[in-house]
């Protein structure tokens, strides 16, 4: 008797140690260092040391800080390398087959983010083939955007970025082609205020970002819950000045919206299906321990009571074993809004500024950014800004 009170005495020790050291446990994280000093030189050590799983992660970041600075064919490759990523691991990693079940944390996956962080990937991909003389294949790029924000199989929702409509139809119309549809669809779904007016003449293209955009945190009881923080943005709009001209340039579209409006994931069933096992084996642990220590107090039901136990234990380690956590791994240095504006200018060097606009649409000190551009007869000038971006920039 006093043999068997001890075994399930050490049993309920060992389960209660396993439970607290599983409640202990932090959502995985990337391991190589975040960005502080230069998130360029930082986000290239990350890509060339760090696992292989966040690779995606790290050149999502460290692109869009190399497309911030001007540096432009870095950026090319990066974003190169993540959609090819993108497009071999949609349906076929092995890490993400593996982060469903019960017992593998979703953050072990091979990394390319949630849909919005997709959708950028094209969208800034888009961005760098129109600077290099390619509106097909930017526009190929907006469009696959709009494939990422869409579900294509259960037709449950359709993709809802203005901008990447909008685009696609002044692509589509310098293209020699009719683009109507595609701006019907853009002014439809502008939500953050007007479109500017399509002017396939204009043959300067301001793509401009607006502040720090939506990260991630896990919520729930086994923090099994994906949930969004909005991000940040003073400047709500912009104003490009030019040799006399003002040109208005709204935000298009809202990140934090399309981060959280686009529908539920099939992970976040799996997190819950496991967040529900978790607890179930949990229970069932706790009970089967107490009621094989009761059991024991008994010589006649002291085998039952051994077996109670060990079923018990055995419940209490599956739980302290199972991952419910949400993979939180976030592109955090993505805009809050994305803005457009065009212009048409003689050829030749041209300086612009571009002052950003708080919500009282004063200018914000210290934001002004310059650049110098030269227009080539018959091509477009693509220019992409940020209120982050190093300038003055020369194009």
């Amino acid at each position: 008797m006093k043999h068997v009170r001890l075994l399930a005495l050490s049993v309920v020790c060992l389960a209660v140690a396993g439970c607290a050291s599983s409640e202990k446990r932090v959502t995985p994280q990337p391991t190589a260092a975040r960005p502080k000093g230069d998130p360029v030189a930082e986000g290239q050590h990350a890509i060339e040391t760090g696992p292989p799983k966040d690779r995606v992660l790290w050149e999502y970041r460290t692109a869009l800080a190399s497309m911030r600075r001007g540096q432009f064919a870095e950026a090319r490759t990066m974003l190169d390398s993540a959609i090819t990523r993108i497009a071999n691991v949609m349906g076929s990693d092995k890490d993400a087959k593996k982060a469903r079940g019960y017992f593998s944390a979703e953050a072990k996956k091979t990394f390319i983010g949630e849909p919005y962080e997709r959708v950028m990937a094209y969208y800034y991909r888009g961005i760098l083939y129109w600077m290099d003389g390619e509106p097909d294949n930017a526009r190929a790029c907006f469009r696959s955007a709009m494939v990422e924000d869409s579900d294509t199989q259960n037709k449950t929702y359709a993709a809802d970025y203005a901008l990447l409509e909008y685009l696609d139809s002044l692509a589509t119309a310098k293209l020699g082609d009719d683009g109507s549809e595609a701006l019907a669809r853009a002014q439809a779904r502008a939500k953050t205020g007007p479109l500017p007016s399509l002017k396939p003449k204009d043959n300067v293209l301001i793509f401009i970002d607006l502040g720090t955009g939506p990260t991630k945190y896990a919520a729930g009881e086994y923090k099994q819950n994906l949930m969004f923080r909005t991000g940040n943005s003073p400047a709500g709009s912009a104003v490009v000045k030019v040799e006399g001209q003002q040109i208005a340039a709204a935000a298009c579209d809202d990140l934090y919206f399309q981060a959280t409006t686009r529908g539920g994931r099939v992970m976040d069933h799996i997190l819950a299906n496991k967040a529900g096992f978790k607890r179930t084996t949990d229970t069932v642990g706790n009970a089967a321990i107490v009621g094989g220590a009761v059991m024991a107090q008994r010589r006649e039901t002291q085998t039952a009571a051994l077996g109670a136990v060990a079923f018990g234990l055995l419940s209490k380690i599956a739980s302290a074993s199972t991952t419910p956590e949400a993979d939180i791994r976030s592109w955090d240095n993505l805009p809050l809004f994305i803005s457009f504006a065009s212009l048409e200018l003689a050829p030749g060097q041209h300086t612009l500024s571009i002052d950003f606009l708080d919500s009282a649409k004063q200018s914000m000190s210290g934001l002004t950014k310059t650049v110098t551009v030269n227009v080539v007869p018959g091509k477009d000038k693509v220019i992409y800004l940020s209120d982050k971006s190093t300038t003055p920039l020369n194009l």
